[in-house]
């Protein structure tokens, strides 16, 4: 086994947007067993997270995680990641063994972003291959302050529905920032492209814990 048993501890910094989400383009990516949330008519809540992990982490390596939508499993709620994309082999069999989670490798640009063309101090891009996913730019924070946040996270592995805590810790301040996901990205459907808000988390300390398992996806049948 390359990978650390769970759970895994990251540090690093982190980017998060917070956008609304039209429900009925996240169904065809949520399975049936989970009711999604609407916190508007017609809308949930999701958004693209952007990371990367340096010393004091397990395993050291870039990610992005796009999280389709709030959803509903008997009486808890999480978060549903639709697409998960990292540039470490060990990460990409980790998080699929352990934690059931779609990984893929992709290739991650972190620079400095040319202002007098796109108004934004830096920029990440995610490509696979030829392929652009994603495109971030904003401006790094002028002040963070030392926020804790928790959230529990939903995935399925074979017929098992799983259920694990992420917990985090970093210097979280508020950034304007622009998002492109060019329309061949396997996600291009989801609208992406307007943050409603965009957190930069600095110093951040990221805990994914061990996932337990907390119901069986119904069987299908064909005849």
């Amino acid at each position: 086994m390359a990978y650390p048993s769970a759970p895994w501890t990251l540090r690093g910094y982190a980017l998060q947007t917070v956008q609304l989400i039209d429900i009925e383009r996240v169904r065809p990516l949520i399975p049936k067993e989970f009711e999604i949330v609407s916190v508007f008519p017609g809308k949930t809540i999701g958004g693209v997270y952007l990371s990367n992990y340096g010393p004091g982490s397990v395993l050291e390596y870039s990610e992005l995680i796009v999280v389709a939508g709030l959803v509903r499993y008997t009486s808890r709620v999480g978060g549903w990641i639709s697409h998960i994309y990292v540039d470490n082999a060990d990460s990409v069999e980790g998080g699929r063994e352990i934690w059931g989670l779609p990984k893929q490798m992709a290739d991650f640009t972190w620079k400095d972003s040319d202002r007098t063309t796109s108004g934004y101090n830096k920029r990440v891009i995610v490509r696979q291959g030829e392929q652009t996913l994603c495109r971030l730019s904003y401006h790094p924070q002028n002040f963070g302050l030392p926020l804790p946040f928790s959230g529990d996270v939903f995935s399925t592995e074979l017929a098992s529905i799983l259920l694990f805590k992420g917990e985090l810790q970093a210097q979280v301040g508020l950034v304007s920032s622009e998002v492109q996901v060019p329309v061949g990205s396997p996600f291009a459907s989801l609208g992406l492209e307007q943050p409603w808000l965009t957190f930069h988390c600095d110093q951040l300390r990221l805990v994914a814990g061990t996932p337990e398992v907390v119901g069986r996806q119904e069987a299908a049948f064909s005849y």
